[in-house]
């Protein structure tokens, strides 16, 4: 009677078969999966070879989002049904397009405004992950959390010592490094589902 039971509540199916039909396309499309990797891999180092070039890529694509958005609310303000809501959204579509169009048109001040902002992200999130780990030293490893903060907030402090002339840069070193282990994980999930296929 339990067999029928759990046969009725997995709809007549063995649980895992919900699970072989996806993980098995994912087996037989492992190389796509490989190529994919090494592709983000290769973008990463050419980010890396050209960080300044990399750098106003991603500021481009970040005013191109800003101006898309814009565009999206300044549409929904238009289906407002009360004037206060037509206006209110009318104007933030309106900042987020000025603000967009800004950051394309000046790429250099806008790189440079947000590695300020970064780097001084990373020092405020580096202190306060090392003042949280000595406020849990009692039964946890608080010392590798306190190394974690000093190392970001080292890595504020060496992005904002080298302001303005980081942001020429910075930007497009985190944007290589991500595409580097992006890609690096995406080529180890599919030699891995390879070797299981």
């Amino acid at each position: 009677m339990s067999g029928h039971l759990g046969a009725n509540m997995s709809g007549g199916q063995p649980t895992g078969a919900s699970l072989g039909g996806p993980i098995q396309a994912l087996r037989d499309r492992w190389g796509w999966i490989v190529g994919i990797g090494i592709a983000l891999s290769l973008c990463g180092l050419i980010a890396l070879g050209n960080t300044v070039v990399a750098t106003f890529a991603v500021v481009a694509f970040a005013g191109s989002m800003m101006i898309v958005s814009g565009i999206i609310e300044i549409i929904h303000g238009f289906n407002m049904k009360t004037w206060g809501r037509f206006f209110l959204w009318i104007v933030i579509g309106l900042l987020y397009v000025g603000a967009g169009i800004i950051t394309v048109t000046a790429a250099p001040q806008a790189a440079a405004i947000l590695t300020l902002l970064v780097g001084a992200a990373f020092v405020a999130s580096g202190l306060v992950r090392i003042v949280l780990a000595f406020q849990m030293r009692e039964g946890t490893p608080w010392i590798w959390a306190a190394i974690s903060g000093l190392i970001t907030a080292l890595l504020g402090v060496m992005i904002l010592a080298q302001w303005p002339f980081s942001g020429l840069y910075v930007l497009g070193l985190f944007l290589g490094v991500d595409l580097l282990f992006a890609g690096a994980s995406w080529v180890t999930i599919g030699l891995a589902l390879r070797r299981r296929a």
